[in-house]
């Protein structure tokens, strides 16, 4: 285990003790002048929660005690679903989600998941820290919701299966695949002939553990911290999407700020996002060696096969048409030619 690896393991225990006892708070909360919640669908341990923490103690402090941020992992408020709803109502303030599921609310924002069209992290952040983010974000904040500018990573999603390894697009046909809640989701794997059932997160544990479902697809940081390796046995390292978090937050809520405090919470939520990013990069160069102890069999595949795949089931003419030319137009700017 390397040096880099020992220490972010130690600042995760860290955060784990202190979010432990259901939400983390700041110690100065009894003088707090605006109390905000933030919740999350990720275990303690994901690099998500000990950057919340810091971004947490850092706005309490450069605030003064005024902003206490309140941090609730693991659903605890809901899954995805209902905590969305509570954000777009008020009753939770910031809530990082999947733009794939925010693309029930904002179909626009699915399009930084369309199957196997990042090739790599350079081209991700090309796009979503440029003009295909902006256009989403303005998306988004057509609605009661925003989004602040700085996207979180979950890294690149990859299968589980507990029947057979996915080695080839044919290997999906017919397999029962957990996927969240997504209509870009369940179109991709129905391309593949798989039968997709859409389950919230805090489901897919027991979802996989009583067989309703073979498989899940899932980041590797995930499938470590949520020990989904204890009810799968291969892993294939399909990358056929790239998957982050819209840090999103309530209009309303944000704006009964003062505009200093609105300043200081927009920056250390972005400045927490890039740590976050390179946290999640990190973990992931260890945790192909770390499922493999955990009894995975792993295999890696050709990209080329599923992207012509999909592109023979018509999975991108498909959503090329629901995006828009102009959208797909800045999705390819970065991609080159998906259809």
């Amino acid at each position: 285990m390397t040096q880099t690896r020992r220490t972010f393991l130690k600042t995760m225990s860290v955060a784990s003790a202190a979010l432990a006892g259901g939400f983390y708070t700041t110690r100065a909360s009894a003088a707090a002048e605006f109390t905000l919640k933030y919740a999350n669908n990720l275990p303690l341990t994901h690099p998500m929660n000990a950057r919340a923490k810091e971004m947490a103690e850092a706005i309490a402090k450069e605030s003064n005690g005024r902003v206490e941020l309140r941090i609730y992992p693991t659903s605890q408020l809901g899954n995805d679903t209902d905590t969305l709803g509570q954000v777009r109502a008020g009753a939770v303030d910031f809530f990082t989600l999947s733009p794939l599921i925010l693309g029930t609310l904002v179909p626009a924002a699915q399009i930084s998941g369309v199957g196997f069209a990042f090739k790599d992290y350079k081209q991700v952040y090309s796009a979503l820290d440029g003009e295909l983010g902006a256009h989403v974000r303005a998306q988004i904040a057509k609605t009661s919701i925003f989004a602040f500018e700085n996207i979180w990573d979950n890294g690149y999603r990859v299968t589980t299966t507990s029947t057979k390894p996915i080695t080839k697009p044919e290997d999906f046909k017919g397999m029962k695949l957990r996927v969240p809640p997504s209509p870009l989701w369940t179109s991709m794997f129905k391309g593949f002939e798989a039968s997709p059932s859409s389950i919230n997160f805090a489901e897919t544990y027991s979802a996989l553990q009583t067989k309703i479902v073979e498989g899940q697809e899932n980041p590797m940081a995930i499938i470590e911290t949520a020990k989904i390796y204890e009810v799968q046995k291969y892993l294939s390292i399909t990358n056929h999407m790239w998957d982050g978090f819209w840090f999103l937050g309530n209009k309303k809520s944000f704006e009964r700020l003062p505009q200093d405090l609105q300043d200081i919470v927009r920056k250390n939520v972005n400045a927490a996002g890039l740590k976050q990013r390179d946290d999640v990069a990190k973990l992931n160069d260890n945790l192909t060696e770390t499922l493999k102890g955990h009894g995975l069999t792993v295999n890696t595949v050709n990209p080329e096969l599923f992207r012509d795949k999909l592109r023979s089931a018509g999975f991108y003419a498909e959503w090329k048409k629901k995006f828009g030319d102009d959208a797909w137009a800045l999705l390819e700017k970065v991609t080159g030619k998906l259809e």
